[in-house]
């Protein structure tokens, strides 16, 4: 897995105020939500990612280096609301009509008038795009598919994820990392997705949603541990028949996971209470009666 997108779910599930669309902050909103509406009718999967708590400082000024685009932006930062900074060195979007843009901070989002664009970034936005010097990995806490036909995700209202929010909001923030998995199969004819009976689009589907189903139980195990807290005995009978269905019509029993974010800064680093913070998360999978075991494989050297 290779590309990544990460959302800041606390904008979704606690905003206080409806966002009014005719104003960029409202449109950035909307634009988030779009996002993962199109992803909820897919069976693509995501992670529930906490990071330390963030915010811009409104109350201070940002500064401008000479002769450039660098910019330093105040933030606070911890349950604590610590005082701290960062510089990037901005890049003019397209469409931009002046060489400078003028600035406006709120406690979550910097907008940046460029003329002939308003550029709006979350603080996360801005930790994510721009090369700075801090280090911190997002931790995993959950993992799960998008694939919601009532679109509870995209509104903040996905009854696990919003649990998981409430009890981590008061020292971190809350965002989900949709990934696009790039999953193939060997088998004695090729891959199955390219027989000729697997491009008719409702069998296509069908085995996305198979494999999706699989790989989601893979990372569950790794990032969550072997008995997951919070998933209920009704969730784990569901997905253990599940995996026997799959391993009995595909004979399928090992499968490789490779999980490796292209961009991102420091939040592709990924961790959990189980897995030490890494950019590249390389493991074997086992499947045993509709049980999944996992074990951690070593990194080729670098090339």
């Amino acid at each position: 897995m290779t590309d990544g997108k990460f959302h800041w779910y606390d904008l979704l599930a606690g905003f206080p105020d409806k966002p009014d669309f005719r104003e960029p902050i409202g449109r950035y909103l909307r634009r988030m939500q779009f996002d993962l509406e199109a992803a909820n009718e897919r069976p693509l999967l995501y992670c529930v990612v906490t990071r330390p708590r963030v915010r811009y400082d409104p109350a201070r000024a940002t500064q401008w280096g000479f002769f450039s685009l660098k910019l330093t932006v105040p933030l606070l930062t911890g349950a604590n609301a610590t005082r701290d900074s960062v510089t990037v060195d901005l890049k003019a979007p397209f469409g931009a009509t002046v060489k400078k843009p003028s600035v406006i901070l709120t406690e979550n989002f910097l907008s940046l008038n460029w003329g002939g664009v308003i550029e709006v970034l979350s603080v996360h936005d801005l930790l994510l795009q721009y090369v700075h010097d801090r280090k911190l990995a997002s931790q995993v806490i959950y993992v799960g598919q998008t694939l919601d036909p009532e679109g509870r995700l995209a509104k903040g209202r996905l009854p696990a994820v919003q649990r998981l929010r409430q009890q981590h909001n008061e020292h971190s923030d809350t965002l989900l990392l949709v990934l696009q998995a790039e999953i193939t199969a060997t088998s004695p004819d090729g891959d199955p997705a390219d027989l000729p009976e697997n491009q008719i689009p409702d069998a296509a589907a069908a085995l996305a949603r198979i494999r999706a189903d699989v790989v989601e139980a893979a990372l569950i195990c790794y990032f969550e541990g072997p008995t997951p807290a919070g998933r209920y005995g009704e969730e784990k009978e569901r997905r253990r028949h599940r995996l026997q269905e799959v391993q009995q019509a595909w004979e399928l029993d090992t499968l490789e996971v490779s999980l490796e974010l292209e961009e991102g800064g420091s939040y592709r680093y990924l961790a959990s209470e189980h897995v030490a913070a890494a950019r590249r998360h390389l493991f074997r999978c086992k499947l045993a009666d509709g049980s999944v075991s996992v074990a951690k494989l070593p990194l080729p050297p670098a090339a």
